[in-house]
């Protein structure tokens, strides 16, 4: 017998409870079939499923749950609980990322306010810290996870820095060494002076902003008197000129070809350069070349063989190079030169410019494109790959826009940038030797080299450059597998869960992660034999076969969150107020493929009310459940788990309960096959609220007879599918709000379930059979009866707990089902006696529908004005829709263009209004005169 339910739903006292029992009893844990051959819900094995893989974006240790993270795991979480309900094998990986700037600029800002650096500190001292601080701190958004009830398989969690994943990281770096698509070298790249390191394209946010083009008069050496001059939108720069370029056809610097300038403020003679690349509509059609600090100087300095000259240091103040500008930042420079050039006369005209300004996504600090040395991947042989998995279908995209954004993007690529000039992180490995100055790279697979591979000299030192975070958890759908394999024979878990199923992520990471997971993996996984030996096939060298783009979270407004806006909602601050369920609900009602949510407490508070219509449709199951109990009624367990059905002859409301669920299973499944989450979730949300709350079980307490005369065995055929359907309705909710559901699913069983968890039970699948159409039509004409019975006595002004009669006219089968089920109409609509008639007396008040006519009998006088006033507006109006349907009805172009279902709609959408127009007409004739 199940136990009582408490009265009031309260999502803190289960959640909790729920959130520690599946971590504690590894509840989604799935080992691998050479492990186990484990069992999945439905009892097929790994051996004979195919699996549902998922990685869980890594989080950065330093981070904490925002509405981002809420949808993006809510949205996985409903997908792996299906799939694990569906019998596959499925299994949800977390983890988190070391997240090196983000992690090293949180403990220096620790280490300073102990008023010390990480430099006095010193590496090996600093790295012990960055440690403590993520043993302490880093594991808080998983614990989060935890507490909203993430079914990952915690048993794999991993850590971009663990030692097998570094052992992954070092073995890449290797093999794409000795593949010659890494190299070293001095380029311009992007400069953070707050990070202090290179950051790469995708780590640049540009602005629009309105700045200054600065003319500044160069000196031309030999002629007294004479300037080219330049526009410059960094003036500072100017301090590292090396030349200036004019293009060779500009009619007017022909005279200037093979002269040189003297350099304003510096004194140093550089030439004048010809290069088709300057523009002759731009400024003044003169250029200056400064190669250290802008990407296209680098190039026509590497094009002339100009030198280059780095003014700056790692904070953008201006170094030795700079003279008597040393010292001073780059702002505070500028102003200086400025007023330098307009003491000396050679500042000439200002314009106001439109300007992108680049800065650094993380600390928001403008970017200096900056000569330095860095290391890079020769990126198109990847990205070619990557292009070709694409195009060829192997990898597909939804919302499908996002095929041609990825793909844009990769055929522009530039090479990658993966050195950063950081502590934390995985340290390249490569050695320089104080002897020859060259580099050591160890080959795959051996330990760090004890000597120099070009001189045998033995004084090595490592490189103290780390590699971009983007470049270790963009191997993470090959590296959590335990690649690199041994003999490269791929492990068990590689040739199981490999290539992924499945990536759901946000627009934000589509170049910084996705894009890098689908180059490595490929890249890598293609040398990796399957199982049997064979030769792994590009389609399955993908590091996921699907990728799904989920869309922002705003607020109410529709508006971006930002601190800024103070429009920032804190998703356990929400949880705690209305609980995990209801703010699962809330994402998933409103995930639809390629639109924003936005999210809307109001949503929230209507989706905890339903919470709560559940668990009141549980107290009134249970209720009634121990009633029967007492007389010696029960339910065989073995009724539930499956999917309800009901015999031909069972009662009508049954039959239709039953095809409700089926239907709606049916649907609900469709959807989340195609990622629409809302449809799924409001798919659910009518049939329980609507179907099964306010219809099913008004109805079914007609059939709940526990007197001592009642008929034992239609109350037990009752209760059943009443609490099978209730069961079952359960399972199919339970993705979308798993504390609920758990909870209601244990109590049914009386804590004594057939299995650990309803996560672990079978997913409603519809049968075709059941899904009967004539028990939903008939049941659609009660409901369609009752409403309309409601609001004729509404209307008349009938007092709600008087029942009064109703006389109807219909045709033979509507009058059939009427008669059949008249206990359920006159206990819904307060019907003291339900009559059949061939006309409705003129005199009473009516109301039509193409189906049927009724006349609700109430001694009350009519009030004739008032009948006449509806009766007008309503012949109003279906005259208006007669009139729409006939207009389209009769354009021949709509009609040839217009798909068959909407001309059908149309068909009867006007058939029907002509029925109730004349109807309503005579209605109206049929009214005595005042």
């Amino acid at each position: 017998m199940p136990h009582d339910l408490p009265k009031a739903y309260d999502p803190t006292a289960i959640e909790d409870k729920w959130a520690e029992y599946w971590v504690k009893e590894n509840l989604f844990a799935q080992p691998a079939p050479a492990t186990t051959g484990s069992d999945s819900a439905e009892g097929g094995s790994l051996d004979d499923r195919s699996p549902f893989t998922i990685l869980l974006p890594p989080p950065n240790v330093t981070g904490r749950l925002h509405m981002g993270h809420m949808l993006n795991q809510t949205e996985m979480d409903i997908l792996t609980r299906w799939h694990r309900m569906k019998g596959d094998p499925t299994l949800w990986v977390p983890g988190t990322d070391h997240a090196g700037i983000a992690t090293q600029m949180m403990v220096e800002k620790q280490v300073a306010s102990e008023g010390t650096s990480r430099t006095a500190l010193g590496r090996e001292a600093f790295l012990t810290r960055v440690w403590d601080w993520k043993k302490l701190y880093g594991g808080a958004i998983l614990d989060q996870m935890k507490r909203l009830g993430a079914s990952v398989d915690w048993q794999r969690e991993y850590f971009t820095m663990d030692e097998n994943l570094s052992v992954a990281v070092r073995e890449a770096f290797v093999r794409l060494y000795e593949q010659d698509l890494i190299y070293r070298g001095a380029y311009v790249v992007n400069w953070c002076p707050g990070c202090q390191t290179a950051v790469s394209d995708l780590e640049v946010v540009h602005e629009e902003t309105l700045g200054k083009l600065w003319e500044i008069r160069y000196p031309i050496v030999g002629s007294q008197g004479e300037y080219l001059t330049v526009a410059t939108t960094r003036p500072e720069t100017m301090l590292g000129d090396v030349a200036v370029a004019i293009h060779p056809e500009d009619e007017r610097y022909l005279h200037l070809h093979g002269k040189k300038l003297l350099l304003p403020l510096v004194g140093r003679e550089i030439p004048i350069v010809l290069d088709e690349w300057v523009s002759r509509d731009f400024g003044t059609g003169a250029v200056k070349i400064t190669p250290a600090h802008d990407p296209n100087d680098f190039a026509m300095g590497q094009r002339h063989q100009l030198p280059s000259i780095n003014i700056m240091d790692d904070t953008a103040h201006i170094n030795a190079q700079g003279g008597a500008y040393a010292g001073l930042d780059r702002y505070e420079a500028r102003k200086r030169i400025i007023d330098d050039l307009a003491a000396e006369g050679l500042l000439g005209t200002i314009h106001d410019h439109k300007l992108s300004i680049g800065r650094c996504d993380r600390s928001k600090d403008v970017i200096e494109p900056r000569l330095s040395t860095q290391w890079f991947i020769k990126i198109q042989p990847l990205a070619d790959r990557a292009i070709e998995v694409v195009e060829q279908g192997h990898v597909k995209f939804t919302p499908e826009q996002y095929k041609k954004t990825y793909l844009n993007w990769m055929t522009n690529i530039h090479d990658w940038c993966i050195s950063r000039q950081l502590w934390w992180g995985h340290r390249i490995p490569a050695w320089h030797c104080a002897a020859c100055h060259k580099i050591t790279v160890p080959k795959s697979g051996q330990p760090d080299p004890s000597a120099c591979s070009h001189c045998g000299q033995s004084e090595l030192t490592q490189e103290t450059d780390v590699l971009d975070t983007w470049f270790s958890s963009g191997l993470l759908p090959i590296s959590v597998f335990g690649w690199p394999f041994k003999n490269n024979q791929p492990s068990i878990d590689f040739q199981t869960f490999y290539p992924t199923s499945l990536l759901v992520t946000g627009f934000d990471i589509l170049f910084f992660w996705v894009a890098r997971m689908i180059m490595l993996g490929c890249w890598f996984a293609k040398d990796v034999p399957e199982a049997d030996g064979s030769e792994r096939t590009l389609a399955r060298s993908v590091p996921f076969k699907d990728v799904y783009i989920h869309a922002l979270v705003r607020d109410a407004n529709r508006e971006k969150m930002s601190k800024t806006k103070g429009n920032v909602i804190d998703p356990i601050e929400i949880v705690k107020q209305y609980g995990t369920d209801a703010v699962r609900f809330t994402l998933a009602s409103m995930a639809s493929p390629g639109t924003d949510i936005a999210f809307n407490i109001a949503r929230t508070e209507g989706y905890r009310a339903f919470a709560n219509k559940i668990w009141n449709a549980a107290r009134f199951l249970f209720m009634n459940v121990d009633r029967a109990a007492e007389i010696g009624i029960t339910v065989d367990p073995a009724a539930l788990g499956s999917m309800p059905t009901a015999a031909n002859d069972a009662p009508l409301e049954a039959r239709w309960i039953v095809a409700e669920l089926h239907k709606t299973a049916a649907e609900v499944n469709a959807s989340l096959a195609n990622y629409r989450y809302d449809d799924a979730a409001n798919t659910i949300y009518q049939f329980f609220w609507g179907s099964f709350c306010d219809w099913y079980l008004e109805i079914v307490k007609l059939r709940l007879d526990f007197s001592e005369t009642a008929d034992k065995a239609a109350t037990k055929s009752a209760l059943t599918t009443l609490l099978s359907v209730f069961e079952a309705s359960l399972r199919l909710l339970s993705p979308f709000m798993p504390f609920l559901t758990e909870e209601i699913w244990h109590a049914i069983y009386d804590e004594n379930p057939p299995t650990t968890s309803i996560a672990l039970t079978s997913y409603p699948t519809a049968i075709g059979s059941a899904q009967n159409e004539d028990a939903i039509s008939q049941m659609v004409l009660i409901q369609s009866l009752i409403v309309e019975i409601r609001a004729l006595r509404k209307e008349v002004g009938v007092e709600e707990k008087i029942s009064t009669p109703v006389l109807i006219r219909a045709d033979d089968r509507t009058h059939q089902t009427f008669a059949a089920n008249s206990t359920i109409v006159e206990r819904l609509a307060r019907v003291s006696e339900l009559s059949f008639v061939s006309e409705i007396p003129d005199s009473t008040g009516k109301r039509s529908t193409p189906h049927f006519d009724l006349s609700v009998i109430y001694e009350r006088e009519i009030d004739i004005p008032a009948e006449r006033e509806r009766l007008t507006k309503e012949i109003a109006k279906l005259e208006k829709g007669l009139a729409s349907a006939e207009r389209q009805l009769g354009n021949e172009a709509f009609l040839a263009k217009a798909p068959a279902n909407i001309v059908e709609g149309l068909k009867k959408q006007e058939s029907e209004n002509r029925q109730l127009l004349t109807k309503a007409q005579a209605a109206l004739e049929a009214l005595p005169a005042q």
